[in-house]
């Protein structure tokens, strides 16, 4: 049995003038637009290119996936080159297009946030659960084939000199060149309870926190946009400094029961 296909991944040896990293979105147009903003006017302060990393998650149970997925595709502001990241719940959509029974989960954790809102009609009497294929067929026709072909094309992470941009984190203990997709977004207790790489600082979301959080090796910067209404970046300059910058608006309707 060949092994999966591995995504791209990006590594440069030099930094661009700055780096703002932006944690998940899940669906909030409003509050991204808004940091946006706030990250064009910080960026002022440095001549030369910036770069605007987005680290996965757009889509799933905020109001308006479609809408964000369409904004991270589109052109970056101006001075600035656009990179987005693979999330979970961008590889969980894929899978249950390919496969749904295997992935029905997806539905339960933010999946049908996203069906609505691409025009899904309501199934208040779930009857994806009895035929999650019928499902996945109508869902098919609804997305367009732009945003699929957008999330299947998406690398994993972004590296540069003593710092990874990534959706989740890595596993402790294994060389770069060996990490696993899985692990790269999904990885939790591992990572964030293991050993910190040396001379490595991984800025991550996919683990929401109440606080930015500067832990030894690392730096979550998935602040629940969906459930707290706050959207997180983090600038990175080449010295390694940083400074946080956040938007606020309105949280989206929806209180998961399992955060995945």
């Amino acid at each position: 049995m060949s092994p999966p296909l591995r995504r791209p991944r990006l590594q440069f040896e030099h930094w661009p003038a700055a780096v703002y990293a932006i944690g998940d979105v899940h669906g909030c147009l409003e509050q991204l637009l808004a940091l946006e903003a706030q990250i064009s006017a910080d960026a002022a302060a440095f001549s030369g290119e910036k770069w605007l990393v987005t680290l996965g998650d757009y889509i799933d149970r905020g109001p308006n996936s479609p809408a964000v997925l369409d904004h991270v595709m589109g052109p970056p502001p101006a001075g600035f080159r656009r990179i987005a990241l693979i999330g979970n719940h961008e590889q969980l959509l894929l899978n249950f297009l390919d496969n749904p029974p295997a992935t029905l989960e997806w539905l339960e954790w933010g999946g049908l946030q996203t069906a609505g809102a691409y025009g899904m009609p309501g199934d208040p009497r779930q009857s994806w659960r009895r035929r999650p294929k019928l499902f996945a067929q109508g869902l098919a026709q609804l997305v367009p084939a732009r945003h699929l072909d957008f999330l299947r094309d998406l690398p994993t992470w972004l590296k540069l000199p003593n710092f990874l941009f990534v959706h989740a984190g890595i596993r402790p203990g294994v060389p770069l060149a060996a990490q696993e997709d899985e692990d790269l977004i999904w990885i939790r207790a591992p990572f964030l309870h293991g050993s910190a790489s040396p001379d490595l600082t991984v800025v991550h979301g996919h683990t929401p926190v109440d606080a930015v959080e500067f832990a030894a090796g690392r730096v979550d910067i998935d602040t629940g946009c969906f459930f707290s209404g706050v959207l997180t970046a983090l600038r990175v300059l080449p010295d390694g400094s940083t400074k946080v910058l956040q938007a606020r608006g309105t949280p989206a309707d929806y209180t998961p029961a399992n955060r995945r």
